[in-house]
């Protein structure tokens, strides 16, 4: 299958392509070969180009920056994906995409899972864009996957190793414990876009992390625990994280517990959490396996 990659040199493109290149023709493609926010550059790219397949890895991923930076923000995670979609449906290719729980805003009770039909309503310029560029997909083009993914780490700079190296240079730490959600392992998003392609599960969107909740707070020492590190972590709230915080910070949602039933329906495999943790500090050669 001949597969366009956007954004190739991202965290999440990097394990796509380790997933996808033994079977397929890659086509790798950054911003500079390919401006995603450019409608005519994108339509001609892909009447050339012919791919089956296009997964869009290219996003505006800095959701505090997406606060002064609406307009570059709009155009890559609004027009973007929008583009995408009619340059898929010129050539009857099937686009993957991947979204967020932003897009819900947070505000439901955290004894609730968010499903994927449930309300949207964004509180933050990164989380409007982010619900824009699905609604450009939605209304473009019939053959489509959106998967909402959350507390994306694999490799490179992530949530993880930046934890890893405060525990060992700190004897604590503090982290915001009312945050909730499911941390979701790179490998574990592209084997869940790998399985929907191949099983060719119905087009949709799909609620799209490892399985389990929890908190920054508990997720970092859950980290600390499997590395056997020491150091001390001590809880904060988001308010008063923001009310210190030296820089303009996006507001976050407090509950992204999104159901995964869709997607297990369809058949597709969703590992927990805490064995995501486990495989990526054994890669990393932080652990024994």
């Amino acid at each position: 299958m001949k597969i366009l990659i956007t954004g190739s040199n991202g965290m999440l493109a990097q394990s796509v392509k380790a997933k996808f290149e033994k079977e397929n023709e890659l086509i790798l493609t950054d911003s500079k070969e390919l401006d995603i926010t450019n409608k005519q550059n994108v339509l001609s790219k892909i009447k050339e180009l012919k791919p089956e397949l296009i997964i869009n890895c290219a996003a505006y991923t800095n959701v505090d920056g997406a606060e002064e930076n609406e307009e570059l923000c709009k155009r890559v995670n609004g027009d973007g994906p929008k583009n995408l979609a009619l340059g898929a449906k010129e050539v009857d290719a099937t686009l993957v995409h991947i979204s967020t729980d932003y897009v819900f805003g947070g505000s439901k009770d955290i004894s609730e899972e968010y499903s994927e039909d449930d309300e949207k309503s964004p509180e933050s310029v990164y989380g409007k864009t982010k619900l824009a560029g699905e609604e450009g997909i939605i209304e473009n083009t019939d053959r489509f996957y959106i998967f909402r993914t959350a507390w994306l780490y694999g490799l490179g700079n992530n949530f993880v190793r930046t934890m890893l190296n405060v525990g060992r240079t700190h004897d604590k730490v503090t982290v915001v414990s009312d945050q909730h959600g499911s941390p979701t392992y790179c490998e574990d998003l592209t084997d869940i876009i790998y399985q929907a392609v191949t099983k060719k599960i119905p087009y949709g969107v799909y609620n799209s992390t490892n399985e389990g909740y929890t908190t920054w707070f508990d997720f970092t020492k859950e980290i600390f625990k499997q590395v056997g590190l020491s150091t001390k972590v001590n809880p904060t709230s988001t308010e008063e994280y923001m009310k210190n915080a030296d820089k303009t910070v996006a507001k976050r949602p407090l509950n992204s517990k999104m159901s995964k039933e869709k997607l297990k329906s369809a058949g597709i495999v969703v590992p927990d959490w805490k064995d995501a943790l486990k495989r990526y500090l054994i890669k990393e050669g932080e652990i024994n396996g």
